[in-house]
């Protein structure tokens, strides 16, 4: 048997294989629920699809920003099996009723329950993958999850516009509820609890999650390199969303080609970022993800500024670019989550991350699309100049070369008089009855 490539060796964690194949199948199924959406969009309102496709992808955006570091608090808490479970079989029933649809609104009722559950489904199971993984196999583990969203996303909406042609709009939903029960069953049959806290959890009253949530905030802006990462992806947002949004008008519209074209394009985009998350799966050190992320940001903005000097083939290059410095400023920015933060907190810091990565879109996706309604030609380099911009000064704000390592911990209990806990040259971030710590210590030479 010939040599897996590192990537593939975290498949040998037989927990992660099973929960891995899980997601696959679900993002299968996240293929055909948008092709199917697409599809009764535009049965029931024509030309004017595009609006309906916009109001849910608004939709969806407003829900990760606002229920995504609530996910996250839960998943410190409790079983995180149970919560993927039941998320799976709820999207189930909402899928389920997409068939008997036949006004706009309902389109929006089912989009935004579908979404509820998926903003806990998501950051939940971004956690628990270095809880399941060891500390070796958890970036591969990432960039593999990652590499498998980014080629499904090419791919799998071609596979599900292919079954639509044979098995018909409805139909389609009918296969997407049948990914979602087979998911389900994998993640229920894995061994045992996936608790990241093993002491049992009281019920928590919407103050302590309210303070939960702000823990995940706090560790993503009290860490320097975090904070850094997170920049750079409000970076890639602006890059990212002129691309999703303005690439079907520019090829059409502007460049006066097709639909086919248009499918070359963004399947060019998907592409590089699939090799580039395959290409990630040996990162392992500090340094690398903060020089990576710094190179994925500069790339995909340098891809976006030139677009109204090429042509069709000019276009695939740089596209291909975008998906690789997308991937480059993403995938490292989880890995680096999971490598400074303790796995009973990586709940909220991933659930907070979600949201406030998700609110960077929110800004970007209105403002890509203002540019393309009224500089359809200049649109994309406008918003390459403002993303150049912010890099350039997020860039001299970055962490010095001389990085700490360390992870983030909480403490939760009083602060007595006689309590004697000290630690030395440690950042403290303070609040109710619990406390954070950054707990350095020393690389290995």
């Amino acid at each position: 048997m010939g040599k897996l490539p590192p990537i593939f060796h975290c498949l040998r964690n037989r927990l992660f294989a099973q929960l891995y194949l899980a997601q696959t199948i679900n993002l299968l199924g996240d293929a055909l629920t948008w092709v199917g959406l697409a599809l009764l969009s535009f049965e029931l309102a024509g030309q004017g699809a595009g609006g309906i496709l916009a109001g849910a992808l608004t939709l969806r955006v407003t829900v990760f920003v606002l229920l995504s570091p609530v996910a996250g608090a839960i998943a410190d808490r409790y079983d995180r099996k149970q919560i993927m479970v039941i998320t799976h079989l709820a999207r189930l029933g909402i899928i389920c009723l997409f068939p008997w649809v036949t006004q706009a609104w309902q389109i929006y009722g089912l989009v935004l329950g579908l979404n509820v559950f998926n903003a806990f489904f998501t950051p939940t199971y971004t956690a628990t993958i270095p809880l399941v993984t060891k500390d070796d196999e958890y970036p591969q583990a990432i960039a593999l999850s990652s590499a498998t969203y980014q080629l499904l996303g090419v791919l799998g909406p071609g596979l599900a516009g292919s079954l639509a042609a044979f098995v018909g709009i409805k139909n389609i939903f009918w296969g997407d509820a049948l990914t979602f029960l087979i998911a389900a069953g994998l993640i229920l049959t894995l061994p045992g609890k996936l608790l990241a806290n093993s002491t049992p959890q009281p019920v928590r009253t919407p103050g302590q999650i309210g303070r939960d949530i702000g823990t995940g905030t706090q560790c993503l802006f009290g860490d320097r390199l975090i904070r850094y990462a997170l920049t750079m992806q409000l970076v890639v947002s602006l890059a990212g969303a002129g691309i999703l949004v303005n690439t079907v008008g520019y090829v059409q519209g502007v460049l006066h080609l097709g639909k086919i074209e248009y499918g070359w394009v963004m399947a060019a985009f998907g592409l590089g970022a699939t090799v580039a998350s395959l290409g990630l799966g040996n990162t392992q050190q500090q340094e690398k993800r903060i020089l990576l992320t710094t190179f994925g940001a500069i790339l995909m903005t340098l891809a976006i500024l030139p677009v109204p000097m090429v042509n069709l083939q000019g276009l695939l290059i740089l596209w291909a670019g975008a998906g690789i410095g997308q991937t480059l400023v993403n995938v490292p920015t989880q890995t680096l989550i999971a490598n400074r933060v303790a796995k009973d907190l990586q709940g909220r810091v991933y659930g907070a991350h979600f949201a406030w990565s998700h609110l960077w879109w929110a800004f970007s996706y209105p403002l890509a699309g203002w540019l393309g309604i009224h500089f359809s030609q200049e649109s994309f380099f406008y918003l390459g100049i403002l993303a150049l911009s912010l890099f350039t000064l997020f860039y001299f704000l970055r962490p010095s070369d001389e990085i700490q390592q360390g992870f983030w911990h909480e403490h939760s209990h009083h602060h007595e008089s006689d309590h004697n806990h000290f630690h030395p040259t440690t950042t403290v971030l303070h609040f109710s009855h619990s406390h954070l710590h950054f707990h350095f210590y020393k690389a290995n030479s």
